[in-house]
């Protein structure tokens, strides 16, 4: 997939690394990514790493934290 520009506004999208730059991408499109781009990090990042991302992340709303925790729960 593609990353959309308006949701990395921050950086030039062909600086990321998804591997090296995870956390970066997942808070970001758990927080503002549209419905396609989550199941795309649901398919990219292993459930482990997300939940870990999630929990962890002082930066996500506090909605977005409980949505996704309900997402990852089983």
């Amino acid at each position: 997939m593609k990353l959309r520009q308006s949701l990395f506004w921050d950086t030039n999208v062909k600086n990321i690394d998804l591997k090296k730059n995870a956390q970066y991408v997942i808070e970001r499109v758990a927080d503002f990514g549209c419905d396609k781009e989550a199941r795309w990090v649901l398919d990219l990042y292993n459930k482990k790493l997300l939940k870990k991302v999630i929990t962890r992340s002082r930066c996500l709303m506090p909605e977005t934290k409980t949505l996704w925790n309900l997402l990852l729960k089983n």
